[in-house]
């Protein structure tokens, strides 16, 4: 099963220069992800939490006051719209209803009659926001930078970042986490005390001081995404993560990891449509190719050819890179699979992580055969073997070789310790396949 690289422990790092030319088509059409509809509360609620906690953050300098009175506004929403329909503005509706919730909190606590007269007649109108004066005017990409502080461990900023943007409750981030949730639970708590224990500001830093701070984020957005990814009720949060990362290359134009980031959600992005069908996973070998948004690939293609002439490489420009290869291929037959593998080698040279050296494996199954990969295979067997997707590539390998009964039990293997609904479906048939033949 090809997958997307994922790392971890997400590591930027350069190392020499790019190791081959890749090869792009020329010509760009710039493309947009598709922004899902508003149909009910609940998709409301994935797409404008994120957007109403980050400014009531930046309103109230307090993120349980936000995440609490946001939450009571969805929870008015739900009755009120029920009998009057969704309003046509729904974030503003939003973001209105829980700000004047927070001025009331704020009040009882003898401290709203001050904040109520900043704020003046606006509070009660409009849910239209004064921007601070800086390099960036977008309230989400503030509050990314202040989850992402170093004085915070990185699992925690991942955490707290997917659970204010992204909407997720304790019980799913902590699933992304493969945690128990009481455990999580402890961790967002401690987060957010250290936010305002040591009085972290909400603000994007300095010009000086971003490039130190970008590693972090690079790393939490495309975490953001991939949630998205494998989430169909969660599909918003990858039109998100693409939007804030357009952001950030606005916000850092000669940062070409920046830029990498984003061409690679968009590569990603643009076989999505292909990715699923019948109810269930759809391999990179079966895709209906023609579903590809071309004009999202070209705009991918374009992002990794300007990273190319930098000679800067790092693992998201890799990364980009790699998608770039298999978008360029008319069939899955027609994929330069040995220019994958050179860049793989490259990647492992600057993010030496097991899943890496997974997909590194794979790609040398296509391009040497299944001998040489399973050989790969087992050697980072013992790093990944609570992982689904080694043992599903094991599976599939020796299939290839003709052994029938291991790759049944290796695909066995993958489909108890997979997590996500459509790979235990696609790994479930698998195995009745194998049985049927």
């Amino acid at each position: 099963m090809q997958r997307s690289t994922r790392s971890r422990s997400a590591r930027s790092g350069r190392r020499g220069g790019w190791p081959i030319t890749c090869r792009v088509p020329d010509g760009v059409t710039r493309g947009v992800a598709a922004q899902p509809g508003a149909t009910d509360v609940e998709r409301v609620f994935r797409e404008v939490y994120g957007q109403a906690v980050a400014t009531l953050v930046r309103v109230f300098g307090d993120i349980t006051l936000a995440e609490d009175a946001v939450q009571d506004a969805f929870v008015t929403a739900t009755g009120r719209w029920r009998s009057d329909g969704i309003p046509p503005n729904p974030a503003g509706w939003i973001i209105t209803t829980a700000r004047n919730r927070a001025i009331d909190v704020m009040r009882r606590a003898a401290r709203g009659r001050e904040l109520q007269d900043q704020l003046g007649a606006e509070a009660e109108t409009s849910a239209d926001f004064r921007e601070e004066d800086g390099p960036v005017q977008n309230d989400q990409l503030r509050l990314i930078f202040t989850c992402c502080h170093p004085a915070l461990r990185t699992e925690h900023q991942v955490a707290l970042t997917l659970k204010l943007l992204g909407g997720l409750s304790a019980e799913e981030v902590a699933r992304s986490f493969l945690v128990g949730e009481p455990a999580m639970t402890k961790r967002l708590v401690r987060a957010k005390y250290k936010i305002k224990a040591a009085k972290i500001p909400y603000r994007v830093p300095s010009a000086a001081d971003l490039p130190d701070r970008l590693r972090s984020v690079l790393a939490v957005l495309y975490l953001i995404y991939n949630t998205g990814a494998d989430d169909r009720e969660r599909e918003s949060l990858r039109a998100d993560a693409i939007r804030l990362a357009r952001a950030l290359v606005d916000l850092m134009p000669d940062e070409p990891e920046a830029a990498g980031l984003l061409g690679l959600m968009l590569l990603n992005e643009a076989r999505m449509p292909a990715r699923t069908g019948g109810g269930g996973v759809v391999l990179l070998r079966d895709q209906d190719r023609t579903q590809w948004d071309q004009a999202m690939i070209d705009e991918g293609h374009a992002i990794v050819r300007g990273c190319i002439r930098r000679n800067q490489p790092g693992q998201f420009q890799l990364q980009a890179a790699i998608q770039a290869v298999h978008c360029n291929a008319d069939s899955f037959e027609a994929t330069d699979w040995h220019q994958i593998g050179i860049l793989y080698e490259q990647l492992y040279s600057v993010m030496p992580t097991p899943i890496v050296a997974l997909n590194r494996a794979i790609a040398l199954g296509e391009s040497e055969g299944p001998s040489q990969a399973l050989e790969a295979l087992d050697e980072i067997a013992a790093d990944l073997d609570t992982y689904h997707l080694l043992h599903a590539a094991r599976g599939n390998m020796l299939l290839r070789l003709g052994r029938r009964d291991e790759a049944r039990n290796a695909y066995l293997w993958a489909a108890g310790l997979a997590s996500i609904e459509e790979d235990r479906r696609f790994l479930t048939q698998q195995i009745e396949d194998l049985a049927s033949d």
